[in-house]
């Protein structure tokens, strides 16, 4: 790729079930000048997420055909005219999935970096970026997870399960327990994350392994994934347990929704509660996030989880990988050396 040109993804068609790489484009254009107010940032790092899943339907919010993609990125300012960017700052923003982009410090939530010493940069995509927050918020603010209780965190082995589980434990978390795709994710999840129980969920009903994991209960549980999962969570949760509700993988690609879970009414009969969680409304926590883990990362005591393909010119075929599991971790995509 040229000094003077810029590349971007593109999509192209409306997937229907599981996108594939015909659904999408390389394009190139020239590389922009900065104006009045903005500054020009050379991306670093891509992230790739499974919300991306739901934008590239349309609709509302959704993702035009023939434009660039967007997602969180960290790149460095080449060049601003921007007062409170300078050349070489390092910044997150979330004009990704492009080699180069326009920004302006405070908008769609580009800002500068804090420098924290002995940190990889991958860790501000993965823990300290938006999958690291989520996590953060749902177990802090929306499920107000205390320390002696148990947990269940479903999609366990991908970016805001292995947060979860990492800040869970600092919490005080008793039990933590995790679901994953793969007998290889399972013994990560137990031998390398500490995670006290795990299942395949490929193995049988989701409800049924999760009352021999924790046979007493949970207090918890992170959704990730939805459907038969949040199903066997209501089954396990405790009286006045709580479900924060992040993601719903399992439906992202299904030619319809689903029923709602069988047991939905056990909500009333255990005084459960069930929250959503959007990272947006919790970006206040970002400060808090990183005061909070980065003693942790300098420390080793946990490391950024992150699974990283080389090159722009991969990004589809990560996007795509994240979406049938291939990835441990936070997927991200690094862009030159």
């Amino acid at each position: 790729m040229t000094t003077n040109t810029a590349h971007a993804v593109h999509q192209i068609a409306r997937p229907t079930g599981f996108p594939t790489a015909a659904d999408f484009t390389y394009a190139a254009f020239p590389v922009p000048e900065p104006g009045p107010g903005t500054a020009l940032v050379e991306n670093l790092l891509l992230s790739v997420d499974p919300y991306h899943r739901g934008l590239m339907d349309g609709g509302e919010g959704g993702f035009e055909l023939n434009t660039p993609l967007e997602g969180r990125s960290v790149g460095r300012v080449l060049a601003s005219r921007d007062p409170g960017l300078r050349e070489g700052d390092l910044v997150f923003h979330r004009a990704g999935w492009r080699t180069h982009a326009l920004v302006t410090l405070g908008v769609d939530g580009a800002r500068r970096l804090r420098r924290h010493e002995g940190v990889p940069l991958e860790a501000h995509l993965s823990h300290l970026g938006g999958t690291g927050l989520t996590a953060y918020a749902a177990l802090t603010r929306t499920a107000a997870l205390r320390a002696g209780e148990d947990l269940f965190v479903s999609a366990a082995a991908g970016g805001v399960g292995t947060a979860t589980g990492h800040i869970a434990r600092l919490l005080g978390a008793r039990r933590i327990i995790g679901s994953a795709g793969s007998a290889a994710k399972v013994r990560h999840l137990t031998g390398a994350l500490g995670f006290d129980a795990a299942f395949d969920y490929h193995d049988g009903p989701v409800g049924e392994q999760l009352a021999q994991a924790a046979p007493d209960g949970i207090d918890v549980y992170v959704d990730n994934v939805g459907g038969e999962h949040l199903e066997g969570a209501i089954d396990s949760l405790r009286e006045y347990g709580r479900v924060a509700w992040v993601g719903a993988i399992s439906l992202y690609n299904a030619d319809r929704s689903p029923a709602a879970p069988r047991n939905l009414f056990e909500v009333v009969h255990k005084s459960l509660r069930l929250e959503g969680v959007l990272v947006r409304n919790h970006t206040n926590l970002q400060e808090e996030l990183e005061d909070f883990l980065v003693p942790h990362l300098r420390s080793g005591r946990i490391g950024t989880d992150t699974t990283v393909v080389q090159g722009f010119d991969r990004t589809v075929e990560a996007f795509l990988g994240m979406l049938h599991g291939d990835n441990v971790g936070k997927m991200l995509v690094r862009i030159g050396s």
